[in-house]
């Protein structure tokens, strides 16, 4: 072998090294990437996402075709750094080729060009896709057969080969890329990705006004109130009762009785007349079910029933797009926060303030599988209404009614004890 040959056998050496480092970063490209990224731009025209895309569809002879051309040249690389160490080095040549293709190829074949295309697979995968593609054609007898052998002994090990795991992500994967994505998405974005994916575990009796926080207007009463009512309510939608809330009989909207009322000729059979019909809903529904119902149905409010057809309360069109948006009614209509903190973390809540927009507010997470107030929740954990001031503690929560009046819970000392156990160890 004369010095031509062995630098022949050297430039083919090289050569077969970045092979096996086209291989090794071709497949670490195209399963690193980011599957739906890939699809919109497939679905945009790219020429190299779609050969990705195609040669992801068919995962076996990908990585078939990869794995065959990756032996073939790793072998046939350390064969001939055999031959060409033994010509130098006689017998211990075998062990200096060993020791050398380890090397090489762990450090040029494998680790570099894969940790390359970890980092940036776009710019790997897709220009070896086209080669990726030409070389399926070529070794596609290989692949086939070897293919063959491995579904055999697979099948042989009671593996079915046949099955395929889905790409469709749960909702709590989506609420985790969607967390994860704020480098790329607005806060607000964010936020308003989270609560449509959070309407379908939220009820509309999670949300809903309660009936005794519902502004109606009773029929039976003198007309003077009832006038006085209309002319300083902030609401559009009122509903009309006899008695009590459970007699409903309609909705009135404002602008049907305007000019009655401006010109003082409203009278109760003008009230009745103006009332549209009321809808009803049972307070189960979730919210993305009410949301296209509202929509279908034209409707923006909606009176919410029990199983046994008792008014619980009120919902909006507002309501449920504020769980969506935040809140976005003006500043002087919108309540004053119902934790006021203290300086020394606690907070100060009001009784009937509600568990769950109570944990958005603080970023608690109080239960919010029982009742819906912090009276409810005092009160049902006691099994009673207490009559004086008591201490509670509800999981990693301090408790501690302040004020009770009227059979109900008036204010709440309430304190984080994780936090507070933080605060005194940093002091």
């Amino acid at each position: 072998m004369n010095d031509m040959d062995i630098g022949y056998l050297i430039g083919l050496l090289i050569f077969l090294i970045l092979c096996s480092a086209f291989f090794s970063s071709s497949e670490t490209g195209l399963l690193s990437l980011n599957r739906y990224r890939l699809r919109h731009k497939t679905r945009e025209g790219h020429k190299g996402a779609k050969l990705a895309s195609e040669l992801l569809s068919k995962p076996d002879r990908m990585l078939g075709t990869i794995l065959v051309g990756n032996n073939v040249v790793n072998i046939l690389a350390a064969s001939i750094a055999t031959v060409v160490c033994v010509k130098f080095w006689g017998e211990a040549g075998v062990v200096i080729a060993t020791a050398g293709m380890t090397i090489l190829v762990l450090i040029f074949g494998e680790i570099t060009p894969k940790t390359l295309a970890a980092l940036r697979p776009e710019l790997v995968a897709y220009p070896a896709a086209r080669v990726l593609k030409v070389l399926m054609f070529i070794l596609a007898p290989a692949v086939w057969l070897t293919s063959t052998i491995s579904n055999i002994l697979l099948r042989m090990l009671g593996v079915n080969t046949s099955l395929k795991t889905s790409d469709a992500l749960s909702r709590e994967e989506l609420r985790a890329i969607v967390r994860d994505s704020q480098a790329s998405l607005a806060h607000n974005g964010q936020e308003m990705m989270l609560g449509v994916l959070d309407l379908e575990k939220i009820t509309v009796n999670d949300i809903l006004i309660p009936r005794n926080e519902v502004f109606g207007i009773d029929l039976n009463s003198d007309l003077n109130t009832i006038v006085w009512q209309l002319r300083t309510t902030t609401h559009t939608r009122i509903p009309l009762y006899r008695d009590n809330i459970n007699q409903i009989l309609g909705v009135i909207h404002m602008r049907q009785i305007a000019r009655l009322l401006t010109l003082n000729k409203l009278t109760h059979e003008d009230l009745q007349s103006a009332c549209n019909e009321p809808y009803f809903i049972p307070e189960s529904t979730p919210l993305s079910i009410q949301l296209l119902n509202f929509q279908q149905q034209k409707r923006r409010f909606a009176i919410v029933v029990d199983e046994y057809g008792d008014v619980e309360g009120i919902v909006t069109l507002e309501d449920i797009l504020e769980e969506i948006v935040g809140d976005f009614s003006a500043p002087e209509n919108r309540h004053e926060p119902e934790a006021s903190l203290q300086e020394d973390g606690s907070y100060i809540i009001d009784g009937t303030a509600h568990v769950r927009e109570l944990n958005k507010e603080i970023n608690w997470q109080l239960p919010l599988d029982g009742p819906k107030t912090i009276n409810g929740l005092i009160t049902e954990h006691l099994e009673d209404l207490p009559d004086g001031p008591v201490c509670l503690k509800l999981g990693q929560y301090y408790l501690e009614t302040l004020e009770i009046r009227d059979n109900r819970i008036i204010s709440v000392l309430a304190r984080d004890l994780k936090n507070t156990k933080k605060t005194m160890a940093n002091h």
